[in-house]
């Protein structure tokens, strides 16, 4: 029993701690106020959520979060996985998987996917990822918010040193194709390594996958990366109370 008590408290503190600093983001508010849980807008269908935690049992997402949908420049988590773990384990690999993480670095991972044509769909078998497809365009293959959540939370506690995670926990400021990198999930807080990925042609699409201490978080949106942003903080009060529900 106080093992429980203490993982309720555990959870219950861990996330409020993430909606304190955003109820604090107004310097004009003299007594800035919590949102209340639960106290949000439905995430509208154009994104999906997927949000874990290494405490068990403690997970939350959007009805949508096992949608599949386009793997954009996340697929690069995999291919770096593959090629690290799976590899010929020669240093061009390393500093390929380093380019297409920090950088965003399209035709690293076009050299990536052609020396290991298999690697996406490799990962998927490994960790259960019922959603992620490869295919013979890296940049045309599929995941999952779950699927990227769950990678990630497999990596944090099985692999914490791996290069991928520090790749992450350092990006370029600017992806190599000029994009600005500081969106999406990398705007929650306490969050200390994210991946991006945009789509460069047609209607506007992005995804964001972050980690951080104890939990992981991925999100897609069919829409900006200022829509996308805007999606998950505004989640965040439901996320605190489906947490909480959980116990």
């Amino acid at each position: 029993m106080r093992y429980r008590a203490g993982l309720i408290g555990a959870v219950a503190v861990g996330v409020w701690a993430w909606l304190a600093p955003l109820a604090a983001a107004d310097p004009g508010e003299a007594n800035p106020v919590l949102p209340v849980p639960g106290d949000a807008e439905p995430v509208p269908p154009r994104t999906a959520i997927s949000l874990r935690s290494v405490v068990p049992g403690v997970r939350w997402g959007t009805a949508n979060e096992t949608e599949t949908r386009a793997g954009l420049s996340i697929a690069k988590l995999y291919l770096a996985d593959y090629a690290l773990r799976h590899g010929d384990g020669s240093a061009q690999d390393k500093e390929l998987g380093e380019r297409m993480i920090r950088d965003s670095d399209d035709s690293a991972a076009a050299v990536i996917a052609a020396k290991y044509p298999y690697a996406i769909d490799s990962i998927a078998a490994e960790y259960d990822l019922p959603a992620t497809r490869g295919n013979d365009d890296w940049a045309m293959s599929s995941t999952s918010t779950a699927d990227v959540a769950d990678f990630l939370l497999v990596k944090l506690r099985s692999d914490p040193d791996s290069p991928v995670l520090e790749w992450m926990s350092d990006p370029s400021e600017i992806a190599i194709d000029g994009t600005v990198q500081d969106w999406g999930t990398a705007r929650l807080p306490h969050v200390t390594g994210t991946k991006w990925g945009w789509s460069d042609l047609g209607v506007p699409e992005v995804a964001s996958a972050s980690f951080g201490p104890g939990f992981t978080v991925s999100a897609h949106t069919y829409g900006t990366s200022e829509e996308h942003t805007d999606d998950i903080l505004a989640a965040l009060p439901t996320v605190l109370a489906a947490l909480l529900d959980e116990f």
